[in-house]
């Protein structure tokens, strides 16, 4: 053990984790932690619910205080300190008391940057309002909670369908506020798909959120007691606040300054033992740049797992033990009212800039088995590698449903990160009892549909190739009588799958079936049953509740699930 100085700037995720594990490493160290809110190791992603109402005691927020650290683990904690400046060559941090606006030096043998990311804020007329807020501190928080309390807030407006802006939304609501959501994007969560984005926007409206897409903000002008937002458009929405959500960027201006060796966005660039190119100070958290784990190629993930993942393994490293960080893929997950957004690894967008020859297979499952009272449903797609080498891989997964999905995407992040393909899948031994899952789990069952694509026993199309048949292909839907009655394609031959055998002498021959059902597993067995008796045949991906959802933006008939994908 040693008597060196390490100086920390920045004390939440990242940076507190770190002190943390300094000391149970190294009880002689001198940790100093530089914070200049007034809070330390609080729970960020915790600040959207205390605004809610679901969190009511402040005191909640914050895992440990300046005096908590200093009882147990015997660090320095400064808060309202900001750090101005580095010499590296004096090795010499330049600090300012926020409070009384003295300055001083800190001294370091090695320095751990945690500054996170700080919300966007476009230079718009109007930013500076009082009515305007983001959202990225305690302090954030208490400002947005208590002008809700003294307005008496009845109307917000929301600027960005992210992380922060969605859960915002949603606790607004919860507060009986009336919500306009407003995104320049055609989607809300960008970190999942456009056709899987369809069933975020629906639980928005289904919740009374007033939802603006396509839509560029150019201002905000306060009159009557009220902040107006202003789209290139013309559209306007008055409101008694408005919270800006439309993004974060490293907080890279110290290292920067400092002549350190910057990454992607601007992002400080470290090693895999976490290292800047100064060998006296390391980064960590949503200021750095990392190494994407499917891709191998740079990324940004402002997360906090990966935040506290990175703080131990800088800590190691300066103790002398020789960890690593491999690198981040984005699993990720989002409670919207009743709804589970989670995501993890690449989405097709991110899949396609990187050149990788991809697919990915659909499915609806429910979240137990059915015949236990309160499935659920859910929607998986879960992409994967269809050539090379590692054909077969998973490379990314997106879930959105109800009880199980954060399970679910777990165990997919854990197949990407452990390079699984669709045969690992199906073997996967996944805990099951009816309250639970079902004897063949949804990841086995996205396996298993990945495996019958791979080996030639079904061919595949989008449901975008379905509503654009070639000539020499004819749309067949083997749903139920009250299934179609519910919505679907005009011009489809309509043949229930129970009377398919019976039925062949209604269907060319001479032309290609694409053949969907509402979930696509009964049109599966359509196509193993018809390709065995000489019938050219695709399954349509997802079956027609995805397509009424993803392309006809259409809420799904009730959220009760039924055997074999069927709506009940």
């Amino acid at each position: 053990m040693s008597e060196k100085k390490i100086v920390i700037i920045g004390g939440v995720a990242g940076g507190a984790t770190a002190a943390a594990r300094l000391r149970r490493l190294d009880e002689r160290a001198h940790i100093v932690i530089l914070e200049r809110s007034g809070y330390v190791s609080y729970a960020n992603c915790g600040l959207p619910y205390y605004v809610g109402g679901t969190i009511t005691d402040r005191s909640k927020l914050t895992l440990q205080t300046p005096e908590s650290f200093r009882a147990r683990f015997n660090i320095d904690v400064h808060v309202h300190q900001e750090a101005v400046s580095i010499d590296r060559a004096q090795q010499v941090v330049h600090v300012r008391n926020l409070e009384d606006k003295s300055t001083y030096d800190e001294p370091y043998d090695e320095l751990i940057l945690s500054p996170g990311a700080r919300a966007v804020v476009p230079p718009l007329p109007g930013v500076d309002s009082e009515r305007l807020f983001t959202l990225r501190t305690v302090e954030d928080t208490f400002a947005i909670h208590d002008f809700i309390e003294r307005a008496q807030a009845k109307r917000a407006t929301v600027v960005g369908a992210g992380f922060i802006g969605l859960e915002m939304t949603e606790n607004l609501c919860e507060r009986g506020i009336d919500v306009t959501l407003v995104q320049r994007d055609p989607q809300a969560m960008l970190p999942i798909d456009a056709d899987m984005a369809p069933f975020v926007h629906n639980e928005l409206r289904r919740n009374g959120v007033e939802l603006h897409l396509n839509a560029t903000v150019t201002g905000f002008v306060e009159k009557d007691d009220a902040l107006v937002t202003q789209l290139a458009d013309g559209q306007k929405f008055a409101a008694d606040l408005v919270i800006l959500a439309i993004g974060v960027t490293p907080d890279s201006t110290l290292a920067k300054d400092a002549g350190l060796e910057l990454g992607l966005r601007g992002s400080i660039r470290v090693d895999e033992h976490l290292r800047t190119s100064d060998s006296h100070i390391f980064a960590v958290g949503d200021a750095i740049e990392v190494r994407h784990v499917v891709t191998g190629r740079p990324a940004l993930i402002a997360l906090a797992g990966p935040a506290n993942k990175q703080g131990r393994i800088a800590a190691d490293n300066i103790c002398g033990r020789k960890t690593t960080f491999t690198g981040s893929q984005g699993s990720s997950v989002l409670k919207l009212f009743d709804l589970t957004i989670t995501s993890t690894g690449l989405n097709a967008r991110q899949a396609a800039q990187v050149g990788i020859d991809f697919d990915a297979v659909v499915l609806s499952p429910a979240s137990h088995a059915t015949y236990y009272p309160g499935a659920g449903s859910m929607t998986l797609k879960v992409l994967f590698e269809r050539s090379g080498e590692r054909r077969g891989r998973i490379i990314g997964a997106q879930i959105v449903g109800t009880d199980g999905a954060d399970k679910r995407i777990d165990v997919l992040a854990t197949a990407i990160r452990a390079q699984m393909g669709a045969s690992d899948l199906t073997e996967l031994d996944l805990a099951y009892a009816p309250p639970y899952s079902s004897a063949k789990d949804p990841v086995n069952m996205a396996g298993y549909l990945i495996e019958n694509i791979l080996d030639g026993l079904v061919k595949q199309v989008s449901w975008g190739e379905a509503t654009n048949l070639p000539e020499d292909a004819v749309l067949v839907d083997v749903r139920t009588p009250g299934e179609v009655a519910r919505g679907g394609i005009e011009g489809s031959l309509r043949i229930p799958l129970d009377e398919l055998r019976d039925r062949t002498g209604e269907l060319p021959r001479d032309k290609t079936l694409y053949v969907h059902c509402q979930s696509g597993l009964r049109s599966y067995v359509a196509c193993r049953m018809l390709s065995q008796l000489g019938f050219s045949c695709a399954n349509v991906a997802g079956g027609y509740g995805f397509y009424a959802a993803s392309a006809l933006d259409r809420a799904l008939a009730g959220n009760a699930a039924g055997p074999c994908g069927m709506v009940s």
